[in-house]
């Protein structure tokens, strides 16, 4: 039997011959594209993540480009990565370690919009080589098998007894090496679903594959139904050919991302109902007239349903339609910093360079196929 104390050793030997050692922000690992890095891996893959950190090293190549741009700028090429808030955060933290140096400690680190504890240790670990503990998703997953830790993983003392086991496992040298291998495990190998056990470098000893609690490990509580929201936005279309989006609010989803503004829909039938020529009865036209009248906008044709899309988010899933309107600007309108007329010719020659929600984006760039004379209501 293989000792236990050599899990760093055995780890990192699978490592060197089958581990991931091409990612881009691995050559080369300085801190800020280590940091940029690790907030995009917050809840995304690997796979994902790659184009859009190569995009955002073109646009900002070091902290003070990023710190100087602006948040639409750095929204607008996460847009589609989701979970904005980390967009945001970035940004924030950027322009502070514009101002107050970069950190070079845990705690420096923590502090930080959007950093948390397992980010800040693969920060230190990664970037400084110190010998800093990470329990993300993935060594969670690795560390409740190879342990047997069988509570549910949300309480803290699970997670507790987690880092706990980690921290034992954490090597004094090739930090670096070690904490992207252990990610690279749960990734690659130890997955949640159909584990390639049997090409493990730690199976002599894990407790859940002797005792075949693999497929049970990590215990997780049972979920509830994730709720439905349904909503319609507004495709505002102005006698100049533009259409009208708003800047969401700065919390809550799609955070600061430019939208068509919306209502929720309460009436029955929206979900499968719907046609090209419903129009929203009761609070449906009390709600459009809302938002006719908080813009100033004068509405020149009924609402004509475009498209319909769903979207799920972590706690409930949107049920949405898009509802055309032809609109004239009032003369008087002032200036709003949160309202913006994306003139449609520029659809045709290059996507607009805003934080735009994925759906909304692939609405924009379907819109001249979806004109009322030609629109397809489809789910």
């Amino acid at each position: 039997m293989i000792p236990k104390t050599d899990f760093a050793g055995r780890l990192l030997a699978w490592f060197d011959e089958h581990g991931r050692h091409d990612l881009p922000w691995q050559h080369p690992r300085t801190p800020y594209r280590v940091w940029v890095s690790e907030i995009m891996l917050q809840q995304t893959q690997v796979a994902t993540v790659i184009d859009y950190f190569n995009r955002f090293m073109l646009r900002f190549p070091s902290l003070d480009v990023l710190a100087t741009a602006t948040v639409d700028e750095v929204l607008a090429l996460w847009s589609g990565l989701g979970y904005y808030a980390r967009a945001r955060n970035l940004h924030a933290a950027a322009q502070f370690m514009a101002r107050q140096g970069v950190p070079d400690t845990l705690i420096g680190w923590q502090a930080l919009p959007g950093v948390g504890p397992s980010t800040a240790a693969a920060i230190m670990a990664q970037a400084f080589e110190v010998p800093e503990t990470i329990l993300d998703g993935n060594v969670k997953r690795v560390m409740a098998r190879h342990a047997g830790i069988d509570r549910p993983i949300e309480q803290a003392l699970t997670i507790q007894a987690l880092y706990d086991v980690a921290k034992l496992h954490t090597p004094q040298s090739r930090v670096a090496d070690y904490t992207q291998a252990i990610m690279d495990l749960g990734a690659t190998l130890c997955t949640r679903h159909t584990p390639n056990c049997a090409a493990c470098p730690v199976r002599v000893d894990c407790v859940a594959l002797a005792s075949k609690q693999v497929a049970n490990l990590p215990v997780r509580r049972k979920r509830k139904p994730v709720p439905t929201r349904r909503a319609v936005f507004m495709a505002f279309e102005d006698d100049a050919e533009c259409l009208m989006l708003v800047r969401r609010p700065p919390t809550g989803i799609w955070g600061g991302l430019w939208c068509l503004p919306e209502y929720d829909y309460v009436q029955d039938g929206f979900a499968s109902g719907s046609t090209a020529s419903d129009e929203p009865a009761g609070n449906g036209i009390t709600q459009q007239q809302s938002l006719l009248s908080s813009h100033r906008l004068t509405r020149h044709s009924p609402a004509a349903p475009l498209t319909m899309f769903e979207h799920r988010f972590t706690h409930y899933v949107l049920n949405a339609r898009i509802d055309h309107m032809e609109v004239t600007r009032s003369l008087s309108v002032e200036d709003n910093p949160d309202v913006f007329w994306l003139p449609l010719v520029e659809l045709g020659v290059r996507p607009p360079q805003l934080g735009l929600p994925k759906p909304i984006a692939r609405f924009l760039s379907d819109y001249p196929a979806l004109k009322p004379s030609q629109c397809s209501c489809t789910s």
